[in-house]
């Protein structure tokens, strides 16, 4: 997944615009992006909401979406651009806005909140706040991503429905990570979380992922990512020795700084030879760490791709600003 082009599916159902309607305009007012004669059946997309830099506030856009597509046959919706602080129109809390409107959204299974994309803002300047409020609100949820950092928040949760969660930053709070660590979430089947950089918030150390690679609150999990990490030679060595290893068929430490050390690391620890799949795209190794990786793993289906090199000594991940 990218952070450069918006989202074309969400859960396995394709992303549709919400077009509200201009002064003007036809009274049909939502469609699919791919074709805008089209109307687009509610339960079978996802729906995207968003407005623009000096567009119209994105709270009456929500308040349109609302109003003009049956909010209760939603079962997929994407949040994208919503404003930021030094946008005065668009000064909104998404989160606020969605746990007041839930009675309304009753069928809410898949939500991604921050489809924003650099052109809009960079990843490090998204606005967040205390997604905790999401579980209460919409228990039913399956599927969560969150995209940026600032003013993100998490406490731990319960929720027996859960199979997703995705959190992209440049930068994941400590506090969040633990938060993860101390929910309990027995048919969560996917895990990723984008460390990022201290530069950018990202101040969780292998001591704060320890309720994750223990894994006794995740019992169904069976893809961990732990990714664009700063730490990816210290999350390889945690990682080489965890629990909650043995059971997936699933794991990334993709988009980080991976030099030969964590490879060293994961090949050191525990088999990983029950995996289906290990990706570690866009990483330093050496050849010759390439080569050993893959001899190693003969049955798992590896990804080394952006083999890249340090800058004076600098290795860097793949998003941070």
């Amino acid at each position: 997944m990218t952070i450069n082009e918006h989202l074309t599916e969400l859960a396995g159902r394709p992303v549709v615009d919400f077009r509200h309607e201009h002064e003007g305009e036809s009274s049909d007012r939502y469609f699919g992006s791919g074709d805008p004669g089209t109307r687009a059946s509610t339960g079978d997309v996802a729906w995207r909401v968003r407005t623009w830099f000096e567009g119209p506030g994105f709270g009456d856009v929500f308040g349109k979406f609302l109003a003009e597509v049956p909010p209760a046959e939603v079962t997929h919706l994407v949040i994208g651009y919503w404003g930021a602080s030094y946008d005065t129109k668009n000064t909104v809390d998404p989160v606020d806005l969605l746990v007041g409107a839930a009675d309304r959204l009753p069928a809410l299974r898949a939500l991604f909140l921050g489809d924003i994309v650099l052109e809009e803002a960079e990843i490090s300047w998204i606005e967040q706040s205390d997604v905790t409020r999401l579980f209460g609100a919409f228990p039913a949820l399956e599927y969560l991503g969150v995209r940026g950092s600032d003013g993100l928040a998490l406490s731990p949760v319960r929720s027996g429905t859960l199979r997703t969660l995705r959190f992209e930053t440049g930068g994941l709070p400590a506090s969040v990570v633990r938060a993860v660590g101390g929910s309990d979430l027995p048919a969560l089947e996917r895990l990723d979380l984008w460390l990022g950089t201290d530069n950018y918030g990202g101040d969780a150390t292998v001591a704060d992922l320890a309720g994750i690679l223990g894994g006794e609150r995740l019992p169904a999990l069976r893809h961990l990512g732990l990714e664009n990490a700063q730490i990816a030679d210290e999350v390889a060595a945690a990682v080489a020795g965890a629990p909650i290893v043995a059971r997936l068929t699933s794991l990334s430490l993709a988009l980080g700084t991976l030099t030969d050390r964590g490879a060293e690391s994961l090949l050191s620890g525990q088999p990983l030879t029950h995996l289906e799949r290990l990706d570690l795209r866009h990483h330093f190794l050496t050849d010759a760490a390439m080569n050993r990786v893959g001899a190693a793993l003969p049955g798992v289906e590896i990804d080394l791709g952006q083999q890249e090199e340090a800058e004076d000594d600098w290795f860097y991940t793949a998003v941070s600003e």
